[in-house]
């Protein structure tokens, strides 16, 4: 072991791509170890490798015994007078370096068992550290087996999968072909590290950008938020950090090309470009679509809006399979309900008659109220769903009040 010291440690070292200071201390640890086992403490055990002589050698305290021992740290006196000091004395310590190439084979053996042992560990954290830093990444692999698991994908330098949760639908390879995916995450098994990819995250859209459009690289349009129905739609939110820069023009790039490069990898995804707005109300309509919106109006309390369209936005509002109002929702963390103007003023008459009471009825009297209120109806919205031959049964109402009070809440 010690002869070859220096080609085992830079042998490694370039191999392995292990750093060399670490080999070489998991080397003398693992010698240490190994030896100390025949001495005691007080025998002062260390080990030195000398890259000068390319050497490795154990320096230790042996006590001087009367006859010859059998333990390391023991030497007898004659061995001590002939190799050592003419003059030493039963009991004396002498300070003694052996190479070692020079220990029985046993020692030698343990020692390598626990050096391969922690250099393998050594590798594993430096192949972990490489993969943690393509995590959050896009990678470019080719296409080597499909299973029931998903898409095995050869990146390079690992194994890696691409599950069937982390696929878009409507896309499909086959064998050999080439795919850009995001690295989601690295899993550690037994004896192997799985590469974990996706072509569904909204990271994986968030880093087409940045690929894409300088902008975006360099800090000066922020992503400020992805929401994603992947293979159908997303809305990416951008935000400029210089006033002069128009953050949804640089996302589309000239003649729309930067935006049609991150739809052609996406298989012709659509994407909107938000532009973030302090304003609540033109943030919710720039999600829907500035030029479908009519009008926004907040609730009181909650975080909930109606968006107002005009009759031949609404389906365009809504979105296909309504895709288009609940990203938009997403994005900006609202509950949105669209809304034709008609519609609108319906349901704002509805929910005035929900919480008035029937008293507040045009022509209303105490006694008729209080026949109402036994058959239990209360609030004005309770006339106006009720029919005239439904209230004309009520003992106490004819026709001519009945056709009154539903003219009343139709109108109310």
């Amino acid at each position: 072991m010690s002869g070859n010291l220096i080609t085992i440690v830079s042998e490694l070292a370039a191999i392995k791509q292990l750093d060399k200071a670490k080999i070489t201390e998991i080397i003398t640890e693992s010698l240490h170890q190994a030896i100390s086992k025949k001495l005691m403490p007080e025998n002062e055990l260390e080990i030195i490798a000398d890259f000068e002589t390319n050497q490795i050698i154990a320096r230790f305290h042996r006590t001087i015994v009367e006859y010859e021992s059998n333990l390391l740290g023991e030497m007898s006196i004659d061995e001590a007078h002939t190799y050592h000091n003419e003059a030493a004395e039963l009991g004396d310590e002498i300070k003694v370096e052996i190479n070692i190439a020079d220990f029985e084979p046993k020692v030698i053996k343990n020692a390598r068992k626990a050096i391969q042992e922690r250099i393998k560990l050594l590798e594993e954290e430096r192949i972990m550290f490489d993969y943690e830093m393509q995590k959050k990444q896009i990678v470019t692999g080719r296409i080597r087996k499909i299973d029931f698991n998903g898409y095995a994908v050869d990146i390079g330098y690992a194994e890696a999968l691409l599950p069937i949760e982390e696929q878009i639908d409507e896309e499909y390879y086959k064998v050999g072909d080439l795919i850009r995916c995001y690295v989601v995450s690295i899993r550690k098994l037994k004896s192997d590290v799985k590469v974990i990819l996706s072509r569904t995250h909204p990271e994986f859209v968030k880093k087409l950008f940045e690929s894409e459009v300088p902008e975006v690289s360099s800090g000066e349009v922020e992503i400020k938020k992805i929401v994603r129905e992947p293979g159908m739609r997303t809305k990416t939110c951008v935000a400029s950090t210089d006033p002069n820069i128009d953050p949804a023009g640089s996302c589309l790039g000239p003649r729309g090309i930067r935006i049609e490069q991150i739809r052609k990898e996406l298989h012709g995804e659509q994407i909107d470009i938000v532009v973030w707005d302090e304003s609540p109300e033109q943030f919710i309509a720039n999600a829907i679509g500035a030029d479908l919106v009519e009008r926004v109006y907040l609730a009181d309390r909650g975080k909930f809006a109606r968006v107002i369209v005009n009759e031949k936005n609404k389906n365009l509002a809504i979105g296909k399979k309504g895709k288009n109002v609940k990203l938009a929702a997403k994005l900006t963390e609202f509950k949105l309900d669209i809304y034709t103007e008609e519609e609108f003023e319906d349901k704002i008459s509805e929910e005035r008659r929900i919480t008035s009471h029937v008293t507040e009825l045009d022509g209303m009297t105490s006694k008729i109220a209080e026949i109402l209120k036994e058959h239990g109806y209360t609030a004005v919205q309770d006339i106006f769903d009720a029919s005239v031959e439904e209230l004309c049964q009520l003992e106490g109402i004819g026709e001519k009040t009945a056709i009154r009070l539903k003219d009343s809440a139709t109108h109310f």
